[in-house]
């Protein structure tokens, strides 16, 4: 099958490219179309099937409209729309108005990925978009979920009541990848040393969305409960604020980002990953410290949120609740050995080769619904 991508946010992440890598592996022939403004690198390698067209200003961003069908006459200009089975669009407003213009006009069916940008940005603070999205939503082919947690706070809030079961019937849950550096490297079931010492990690950028002050109240009430903490924070410093606030506690560890060649001994070298971000797509960075047997503290209603049932591998908690998450941390303690083997032994749902069979079914009934239609 000959599938076309819509990724604009690709040079941004090498997450797209794992799993176009991981498509091409099992029999899909894959373009990838990325729209960018002139000047923006992506920091990896980029395959042959990438055609990065710097067809945008940093002006074109203003006015929605005039940006994506500016995106769309440069889509015309660089490919035959009706020599593709199926576009797959990663981002529901920005890649999913192209999808939606193309299958008007050439009847190409599309499959569109709804992601926190979506959600957070668009669908919030965008209110004269809003029809646009439901009504690219409802002729879509297939919906793409990165957890249950965002589909349901996308019918909640956005989608009107009549519109659910619509939404609902092709709806289909399907997680991000994890390097495959992470599954190569797994390590064994943990142990604690002493239930009365835990060393806390976490790794993210330094900002108030990643909220790395309540998880240092958190520390604090733990060190008044008579534990001994030790809290480990990786990442590049956004908010100069909050990182002196960190370092000035003599129990904070703070590591520059970096690499995952490096990130895993620190992994190794904790026992419990506690980050309950305000908002997060999804979270690969949870599955990461799973593959290296820490328990996840998470946020409620986040993109980690229900990938598996709580308890299994961690605990999912309100971002700002000091004594939720100082509770679960202990649960974790007490069932801790438990909670660390089915982390080493989940982490194959982020396997991108398994990950890809998935959206190659989907593909697959997508296409063959099509055929079915038109004999």
């Amino acid at each position: 099958m000959n599938v076309v991508h819509i990724c604009s946010y690709f040079l941004g992440t090498q997450l797209y490219q794992n799993l176009i890598d991981a498509l091409e592996q099992n029999d899909t022939k894959n373009r990838v179309y990325v729209p960018t403004i002139n000047g923006t690198q992506a920091s990896f390698q980029i395959h042959d099937y990438v055609d990065v067209s710097y067809c945008l200003n940093k002006y074109d961003r203003v006015l929605f409209h005039y940006k994506h069908n500016k995106i769309l006459r440069d889509f015309y200009s660089k490919y035959n729309p009706g020599k593709f089975d199926i576009i797959h669009a990663h981002t529901l407003f920005s890649n999913g108005y192209i999808a939606w213009q193309i299958y008007e006009q050439y009847n190409v069916p599309y499959i569109v990925a709804v992601r926190n940008t979506d959600i957070n940005t668009f669908f919030r603070y965008m209110p004269h978009l809003r029809g646009m999205g439901i009504e690219i939503l409802k002729k879509s082919k297939r919906i793409i979920f990165l957890s249950e947690a965002y589909k349901d706070e996308l019918l909640k809030k956005y989608i009107p009541i009549g519109l659910h079961s619509n939404i609902l019937e092709k709806s289909v849950i399907i997680p991000n990848g994890i390097d495959e550096f992470w599954l190569k490297n797994r390590n064994q079931a943990k142990s604690l040393n002493s239930k009365n010492n835990i060393n806390i990690v976490a790794a993210g950028a330094i900002d108030k969305n990643k909220n790395q002050l309540t998880t240092l109240s958190v520390c604090k009430k733990l060190i008044l409960m008579g534990y001994k903490v030790d809290y480990t924070v990786v990442g590049r410093v956004f908010d100069k604020a909050l990182y002196k606030k960190l370092i000035g506690n003599d129990f904070v560890q703070y590591i520059p980002h970096q690499p995952k060649e490096a990130l895993i001994n620190i992994y190794r070298n904790n026992e419990v990953f506690v980050m309950p971000s305000i908002h997060e797509t999804f979270g690969l960075v949870y599955a990461e410290a799973m593959s290296q047997g820490l328990p996840v503290i998470y946020s409620r209603g986040q993109g980690f949120d229900r990938q598996f049932v709580d308890g299994e591998v961690g605990y999912p908690v309100d971002s700002f609740d000091i004594d939720e998450i100082t509770e679960n941390i202990i649960r974790i303690i007490d069932d801790y050995n438990n909670i660390s083997g089915r982390c080493i032994n989940s982490v194959d749902k982020f396997d991108w080769n398994s990950i890809a069979v998935r959206y190659i079914k989907v593909y697959s009934e997508v296409i063959e619904e099509k055929i079915s239609q038109m004999s």
